[in-house]
């Protein structure tokens, strides 16, 4: 009985140890993916902002067109993540949301409606996808009052005229300053141990 006992109080210590391990792991990729989202937010705002200001709202949508997707594959060939951005209502169809991402989205959504920011809501977790363990990020992208231009409920003409040509499934306009237009979405491999 007590070699019982002192086996399953070993095994209850490996599942602690373990648990503390995992809560700790958790916190440090989050920290690494919330600073990655923080550099690609930033490069992409850069980018979107300089063409905003040499070519108006057209230019921009070349920026989210080429570069964007071009500046999420520099971030995630620079590290160990996939990173990217997703939509419940997505401009391209090739962004669409997996349903981890709708999932988190729709969760992110029902907040919004009891109060919350968009821009406080982040979700870290490490789930099993096709038999291997993957951290997941998804933070949100809140709509600011310039992003409006071109996912607003009134678009001008010309830019409305290369939404439709760049995009012809786009589904991305109609929100409002405050909304969460989409997420920032980051995966990363955990290796087996």
């Amino acid at each position: 009985m007590l070699r019982f006992a002192t086996i399953a109080g070993f095994a209850g210590l490996a599942l602690v140890t373990a648990s503390a391990a995992s809560a700790q792991d958790v916190a440090a990729l989050k920290a690494e993916a919330a600073a990655i989202v923080g550099g690609y937010g930033g490069k992409l705002k850069d980018a979107l902002m300089s063409a905003l200001e040499k070519g108006g709202p057209t230019a921009a949508l070349d920026v989210c067109n080429k570069a964007a997707p071009a500046i999420a594959d520099d971030v995630s060939r620079g590290s160990a993540w996939k990173v990217a951005r997703t939509s419940l209502k997505p401009r391209n169809a090739a962004s669409a949301p997996d349903d981890y991402e709708r999932k988190i989205m729709e969760a992110f959504n029902a907040r919004i409606a009891a109060g919350e920011k968009a821009s406080d809501l982040a979700s870290a977790e490490i789930v099993e996808q096709n038999g291997r363990k993957v951290f997941r990020f998804v933070k949100a992208i809140p709509t600011a009052s310039m992003c409006l231009t071109c996912h607003g409920a009134a678009i001008a003409p010309d830019v409305a005229n290369k939404i439709s040509a760049l995009y012809p499934a786009d589904t991305a306009t109609g929100f409002k300053a405050g909304d969460m237009r989409g997420v920032f979405t980051l995966r990363k491999a955990i290796a087996a141990q």
